[in-house]
């Protein structure tokens, strides 16, 4: 079975879609999807700053946008990713990006959708100064523990060792300064606490844009990042993308679900490498493929033809 993954924010590199302008349809596509963000996502991912697109209400819709306008260079004009995955899903941001590709939100809703999210993570991002920080290694417990001392959240769950605590900078600080036994402390880029209670006044934004777009089934299993659970109906996932951005995200939880639907293969769309990486030391057996840049596309269709199987999935919406 072949999956499509999105990565979420700080992903993003500047310059990174310049290569991808060249692709048939790619630069039409960006077009569109620009105005429905309202912004010019090509100038942004060719020639941006990094300070630039970390900006929260840039980086979001710019890292979704990415996604869903290099996918049809991967599949063709007219393959949409529902007939040929078998599973979708994205972590955090690319969320939006995976409910998109599995037929849930048209990619013009999701982008607009997306652009009043990071508007409003941002405007609550600003309230107080807040961050995030990778915790990796150290005892499980150990780890935990050690954030609850310092009032900070597991925002990230992501597998392998890997959890990435939220809250504000004095508690990240108090964290560097008091680590878990056997765990290194590594700043994040990112502008804010994100899938925190810090979060909580984007939730209004979000569900008021949400609740005027109309949502279809997914025609192939969307993984959810709330808690690694196969969703495929349209109002599930259209809760379950409003809650997210306060909510911890279970990256651990959706690997654990690729690994019991026997996914053979995971192609990670741009701007990507980083969900490859986890997926690796997470399931190894799995074949897997960053695609950074157009000429890692033959090797993504080789993978694609071979683990694709259309035969399992369900056109409906309706997979177990």
């Amino acid at each position: 079975m072949l999956a499509f993954v999105f990565p979420g924010q700080g992903a993003q590199t500047p310059g990174f879609l310049q290569p991808w302008l060249a692709e048939p349809g790619v630069t039409d596509r960006l077009t569109a999807l620009s105005e429905a963000a309202g912004m010019d996502l090509i100038a942004h991912g060719v020639e941006s700053d990094a300070e630039t697109i970390r900006d929260t209400a840039v980086a979001q819709p710019l890292i979704v946008a990415s996604g869903l306008a290099t996918l049809p260079a991967l599949l063709g004009p007219d393959r949409p990713a529902w007939t040929v995955a078998g599973a979708v899903a994205g972590h955090s941001v690319g969320e939006l990006a995976a409910s998109a590709a599995a037929g849930v939100l048209t990619e013009t809703d999701a982008t607009a959708l997306v652009a009043v999210r990071g508007a409003a993570m941002a405007e609550a991002a600003a309230v107080q100064p807040t961050g995030m920080s990778a915790v990796l290694g150290g005892d499980p417990e150990e780890v935990s523990a050690k954030l609850a001392t310092h009032g900070l959240t597991p925002a990230n769950m992501n597998g392998s060792g890997q959890v990435v605590a939220a809250g504000t900078l004095e508690q990240l600080a108090a964290l560097a300064a008091d680590p878990p036994a056997k765990a290194r402390i590594i700043p994040l880029k990112v502008a804010g606490a994100f899938h925190t209670t810090h979060m909580a006044p984007a939730v209004t934004a979000l569900a008021e844009r949400a609740a005027t777009m109309t949502v279809s089934p997914a025609r192939t299993r969307l993984l959810s990042n709330a808690d690694g659970a196969v969703v495929t109906d349209g109002d599930e996932v259209r809760s379950r993308l409003v809650e997210q951005v306060r909510n911890p995200v279970r990256w651990d939880l959706c690997m654990e679900t690729m690994r019991t639907l026997g996914v053979t293969a995971v192609l990670e769309l741009p701007p990507a490498g980083t969900l490859v990486n986890m997926i690796k030391r997470a399931l190894p057996g799995v074949a897997t493929l960053a695609i950074k840049t157009p000429a890692d596309l033959p090797a993504a269709r080789a993978l694609l033809e071979e683990h694709a199987d259309v035969s399992d999935l369900q056109p409906s919406g309706g997979a177990s």
